[in-house]
């Protein structure tokens, strides 16, 4: 056995994307000669060096990824991909990579669907083994146990996952937050992390992209009232552009619409694949009805509300052509309104900031979640209050926080220091954490890097 193989009394978490870095999130977890992995993410515009991130002048490719070879190179010890669900930093690298890897894949049947979708959009037919699972099963995957979990976040079905081995067991979080009225899916449910007490987790391995914002995450129900504030008001047309994949404020942007006397038209293919991906998993509300964008153009502005791709400034989509005056099926006017439902993703600021002057000359009314008064964007992620609840309720051995750079990680460990966990572990893509036999740091055990993947012009 090398180095690099974990023998039957090792319990190991290996970050190959997603940790020092929020987006393209790819977990391996060792024990016993095998590894399991945690989804497989894309990141977009992006450099292929880390150090690049920041840099305004580096060349950027439309969808990265994190270099699987490490995993490749040891495809007959992997047991397979899971997935906690179906936002692109976790699964939208999987049909590039999936076929150099063969594995099963195991996901709720939301992100089966949205998984099979996108490989029927790269015309990749294969007889697929996905194995779709329901919250609270567990399985037998090689030497580990999995236990699906249902946690809140901004679409259907996230999953926290259990993972127990025979030296320990791990909770890791995957995105999530405290939320009571997520508008999809049934609120958090304290009891089902408040048990984990008895069982001696040995790390939590948690998100830490909201770690450096006090107080609770804002709960998705509370965006129906400040954007339908804005859009009561609105006499023109109205265009939200939104994360695509945010099912939640889909559903309550058009009930807005409709309460308002608004048809609704999607511009972007993205959001025509989730709602009808909605539509069949029974996500979708059935009194709530989408116009072709074809005949949008032809209603009083009044009676517009636009969904569109597009919230980071990206080349390509529908906002960006709506701000040129290049989209085929409308044309915005002076006394029109552009509401940004979303954040500011660092390193889009300037793409977002060409976006809104250019609707601002055009003398459209735009709003953006981070100087409205109205709240138009609720994260999908834990703030300070939120970890330091959940902290409080597993009471991990060891907290190992991911997702996210480091001001973001070193935050989190201190809320588990001030929560009373007595190890934190903090480390980057690459580094080995070594949970048992005895708690210790590999820096750079394997070689990092990232690639370039393929995607559809239209997200």
């Amino acid at each position: 056995m090398d180095s690099k193989t974990p023998g039957a009394r090792d319990f190991w978490f290996l970050p190959l994307g997603g940790t020092g870095e929020i987006g393209m999130n790819m977990n391996l977890y060792g024990h016993s000669q095998s590894w399991l992995m945690v989804d497989c993410g894309a990141t977009f515009q992006s450099p292929l060096e880390q150090r690049l991130d920041k840099d305004p002048h580096a060349k950027v490719y439309d969808v990265v990824a994190a270099d699987p070879a490490f995993i490749e190179a040891r495809r007959d010890q992997l047991c397979a991909i899971v997935l906690t669900h179906a936002h692109e930093d976790h699964i939208g690298a999987v049909t590039e990579i999936w076929p150099s890897l063969g594995c099963p894949i195991y996901a709720t049947p939301f992100t089966a669907e949205v998984l099979r979708r996108k490989f029927y959009q790269k015309q990749r037919f294969e007889n697929l083994p996905i194995i779709e699972v329901q919250t609270n099963q567990t399985l037998d995957i090689g030497p580990f146990t999995v236990t699906w979990l249902a946690i809140t976040h901004s679409l259907p079905e996230p999953q926290a996952l259990k993972i127990t081995t025979a030296v320990g067991s791990v909770f890791h979080t995957a995105d999530w937050k405290i939320d009571k009225q997520p508008v999809v899916g049934k609120p958090f449910d304290p009891s089902t992390f408040i048990a984990m007490q008895k069982q001696k987790i040995l790390a939590m391995v948690c998100d830490s992209t909201n770690a450096l914002k006090p107080g609770f995450s804002t709960s998705e129900k509370a965006c129906e009232k400040g954007l339908g504030s804005i859009i009561s008001r609105a006499k023109g047309r109205v265009v939200v552009s939104c994360f695509a994949s945010n099912l939640a404020r889909l559903i309550t942007l058009v009930k807005i619409a409709k309460a308002n006397g608004r048809y609704v038209a999607l511009f972007g293919r993205s959001l025509e694949n989730m709602v009808s991906v909605a539509r069949r998993c029974g996500y979708w509300p059935d009194d709530l009805s989408i116009t072709h964008s074809r005949h949008i153009g032809y209603l009083p502005p009044h009676e517009v509300l636009i969904i569109a791709t597009g919230s980071q400034g990206e080349p390509r989509t529908g906002l960006n052509k709506l701000a040129t005056n290049m989209h085929r099926d409308c044309e915005l006017e002076s006394g029109d309104t552009v509401i940004f439902s979303s954040i500011v993703i660092p390193g889009n600021e300037k793409p977002i900031e060409k976006l809104v002057n250019a609707l601002r000359n055009r003398e459209i009314e735009v709003y953006q979640s981070h100087a409205c008064e109205e709240v138009i964007h609720a994260t999908g992620h834990p703030n300070q209050g939120d970890l330091a609840t959940m902290y409080d309720y597993v009471k991990p051995n060891i907290a190992i926080p991911t997702h996210g750079e480091a001001q973001h990680m070193q935050a989190n460990a201190n809320i588990a220091q001030k929560q009373g966990v007595p190890k934190q572990l903090l480390g980057s893509n690459g580094d080995l954490f070594v949970m048992a036999p005895q708690v210790q740091m590999k820096r750079k055990f394997v070689a990092t890097s990232r690639i370039a993947i393929s995607k559809d012009k239209d997200r």
